[in-house]
């Protein structure tokens, strides 16, 4: 059995002056870089817990701040893994790769954390407005009333008061048709992807109609599984279902992802002939929608789309989590499932109190509260930053911008997004190229940009040194 222990010689294990000639970084990099080091190494094996903070800047002599900051840095990269109630891990790593920084092949190293003064990463929620308090409160409910016998049971699709919860929200806010004994609880929609994509494989499916461009890690996971992906064109009534059903018809594929409520990332919501028209190919070919829920709270201009799955609960599959609307950081999502596909048995399920948490935090009205705090943010936010694109680059059309928490700036001719993207980073400024998402189609050089993270005062900054970047001033 992997040991999971605490390590705790960690005079030994840390060398904090192992950092060759010249000028010492700041201690804070020493503690991160002895911490990677020592993974990197195979003295701390993947699944290992890492000590409280506390007990390391103890050790070490130094400030807890120190330590809490690399930790930090190290659980952005993915080198370790922090979840609510439970310790900080070393992450497992996924086909032999390594997190070393110096020698390793650039292909095999973490994507660096971003710590941009200007976040324009789309996907991101706004994290500065985590409803700490709240989920604290969450927490401390779960714990102090969950049953003794729940503690020990076994509760192979999830916790019973947390699929309860969720099947009313879900019904509530998204009209879907939820029965709480077709909901699996996840750690969030990577690994509803994950495990429904095992299950589809072991019935059989080897391809997935997957929307381009599209968010990139469910097509990954799903094909990781063996389901090959088989791009599908978008435009702006959203996933092009005439082709979508050709190419099942060549393909064989009878899975299809898509995001119809807000199509990631161009923005367009699936019109109802085409949700119509994807509903009647998927009972017409025994087929099955995913369907990726991801950001459907968050509408402006129009009314809000109900749930494709509400069409044909026989035929779509929902997938849903926290992370768009609250925090990545919870590691909470779902699975609505129709009566005919088998629920997957989780092998790593969210601990049990963050599920009767989840089940609290709906439960008392604290997710929905924070829903309509986080829309009158996004809606002044989006004005903000539509407005002063429109003052610095009026030239520039932006699309995408009824829903969400990002929009499409396409960049003027002989611009290239990917060293834009680059260029970013120089002045502050986290950027991502569309061309990031699309799996074959190319797309006209444009940025997506997100305003889920951006600080509401830095709006004119971040968009004035954007335009520096394109030459307009």
């Amino acid at each position: 059995m992997q040991n999971t222990r605490p390590i705790l010689a960690w005079e030994t294990l840390l060398d904090l002056e192992a950092e060759g000639t010249g000028a010492r970084p700041p201690l804070r990099d020493r503690v991160e870089n002895a911490l990677r080091r020592a993974i990197d190494e195979g003295r701390l094996s993947p699944g290992a817990a890492v000590p409280p903070s506390r007990a390391l800047a103890e050790t070490l002599g130094v400030s807890r701040w120190v330590v809490t900051e690399a930790y930090g840095q190290l659980v952005a990269e993915g080198v370790l893994e922090a979840r609510t109630g439970s310790a900080t891990r070393v992450a497992e790593r996924g086909g032999g790769a390594s997190w070393q920084t110096s020698s390793a092949s650039p292909a095999l190293i973490a994507a660096p954390a971003v710590r941009a003064r200007h976040d324009l990463r789309p996907g991101i929620p706004d994290l500065r407005a985590t409803p700490r308090s709240r989920w604290s409160a969450a927490l401390r409910a779960a714990v102090a009333t969950l049953p003794d016998h729940d503690l020990a049971a076994a509760h192979p699709f999830g916790y019973a008061a947390a699929r309860d919860a969720v099947a009313a929200y879900l019904s509530r806010s998204r009209h879907a048709v939820a029965d709480a004994g077709r909901i699996t609880i996840t750690h969030g929609a990577t690994d509803g992807m994950g495990m429904l994509a095992r299950e589809l494989h072991s019935s059989g499916h080897r391809a997935i109609l997957v929307e381009d461009p599209s968010w990139p890690r469910l097509r990954t996971v799903a094909e990781e599984n063996g389901l090959h992906p088989v791009p599908v064109p978008v435009d702006g009534d959203g996933v092009d279902t005439g082709k979508l059903v050709a190419l099942a018809s060549t393909t064989g594929a009878r899975v299809a992802l898509v995001t119809p409520a807000h199509q990631f990332p161009l923005g367009a919501a699936l019109t109802p002939a085409r949700r119509e028209e994807l509903v009647r190919w998927a009972r017409e070919h025994d087929a099955l929608v995913i369907e990726d829920d991801y950001d459907a709270e968050f509408r402006y201009d129009r009314r809000p789309v109900p749930a494709l799955q509400r069409l044909a609960p026989d035929r779509v599959a929902l997938i849903g989590s926290l992370s768009k609307s609250v925090s990545p950081a919870l590691g909470l999502g779902w699975m609505l499932l129709p009566p005919d596909v088998a629920p997957p048995v989780s092998t790593a399920q969210p601990s049990l109190i963050d599920q009767a948490a989840l089940a609290e935090f709906i439960t008392r009205g604290d997710l929905e509260r924070h829903l309509r705090s986080s829309r009158t943010r996004f809606r002044r936010r989006r004005q903000r930053l539509l407005d002063a694109l429109e003052r610095v680059l009026p030239e520039l059309s932006v699309t995408g911008i009824a829903a969400g928490m990002h929009l499409v700036l396409p960049l003027p001719p002989g611009s290239s997004a990917t060293d834009i993207t680059a260029a970013g980073t120089a002045v502050g400024l986290a950027l991502t190229p569309l061309a990031r998402y699309e799996v074959g189609d190319r797309h006209p050089e444009s940025l997506v940009l997100g305003y889920g993270n951006l600080d509401d005062t830095l709006v004119d900054e971040a968009v004035s040194r954007l335009a520096t970047l394109l030459g307009v001033r």
